[in-house]
């Protein structure tokens, strides 16, 4: 079989695959397009070689993966991943007999600690939000509260309006797992949330009157997606760097930097292990180091 005709089976199987990920196993589309792009890797070296994915064996995989090696542990991981679902696939359509993966192992995780911003950079970023429009309010009100409550961006996105205890100064949220629990409201983010409330929500809402808190410019509940782009397009206007969790992780560090006992982080986080938590830790030290570097007139000499 010449390398043309095993190139076109393989991206067919590979098509095929893809199918069963949409259709059957009722992955997003967003899910199977990572597949298909860690897959047409190996598609790509296995048509290199003029070999069918029929003929692909352990030995096969491990030199692909060797090839990987300048790429993260995390991207490593997630292409097994994939090839173990792949190789799944050709067992239970018969395009193979044995599981050829079954002996590979995903590398060990990288334990990278986040970056956080500094206070004064929260503080800039949670100032740029123009108060004299509709979605400029939200805006602010969004950031606040991630800051304040330390919260997961889904976890904010649903919200609703009732989750807001504001004689309490209190905020119920539902984390993973569906499992809620109770997180003091910094006096900014409720002034923030009651102006949102009083001045944008109403507009954006209109005559629906929703239970969701955060809405988009359609009176519909906020996305991920779309709050995600919020904090892009502040923290661009400051030229920084961001990740979904940067205020979370940054209201964790800065808690733990100012004395704040490790249990009661772990608490307003919605950690069920204290493990996770002690990230901040090592987090808090090294960001009170580099801060230290950055400014003590000394640090240098």
């Amino acid at each position: 079989m010449n390398r043309t005709v095993i190139g076109t089976k393989n991206k067919d199987v590979l098509s095929d695959f893809l199918d069963y990920l949409l259709i059957e196993r009722g992955l997003s589309k967003n899910t199977v397009e990572a597949y298909k792009n860690d897959l047409s890797k190996y598609i790509a070296f296995l048509d290199k070689k003029k070999l069918s994915v029929e003929k692909s064996d352990q030995s096969i995989v491990r030199n692909y993966l060797s090839s990987l090696k300048s790429i993260s542990r995390r991207s490593q991981s997630r292409s097994i991943s994939a090839m173990r679902s792949f190789d799944k696939f050709l067992v239970i359509e018969k395009h193979t007999d044995d599981l050829i993966m079954n002996n590979i192992d995903s590398p060990k995780k990288e334990h990278v600690l986040p970056e956080v911003l500094d206070v004064d950079v929260v503080f800039k970023l949670l100032e740029l939000p123009n108060q004299s429009n509709v979605l400029g309010i939200r805006d602010k009100a969004i950031l606040e509260l991630l800051y304040s409550a330390g919260l997961r961006i889904s976890e904010l996105v649903g919200l609703d309006c009732s989750d807001i205890y504001a004689e309490d100064r209190l905020v119920k949220v539902t984390g993973k797992g569906a499992k809620q629990r109770i997180v003091p409201l910094g006096k900014k983010a409720l002034e923030s949330i009651t102006y949102y409330l009083n001045r944008s929500w109403i507009k954006l809402a209109g005559s629906k009157r929703p239970t969701e808190l955060f809405l988009n410019h359609r009176g519909k509940r906020i996305s991920r997606q779309g709050t995600w782009f919020v904090i892009q397009k502040y923290a661009k206007s400051l030229e920084i760097k961001v990740y979904p969790h940067v205020l979370r992780h940054s209201f964790a560090t800065h808690m733990l930097e100012n004395g704040a006992d490790l249990r009661a982080v772990q608490e307003m986080l919605g950690h069920v292990s204290i493990s996770t938590t002690q990230i901040y830790t090592h987090l808090s030290q090294a960001h009170l180091k580099k801060a230290y570097h950055k400014y003590h007139p000394r640090a240098k000499a």
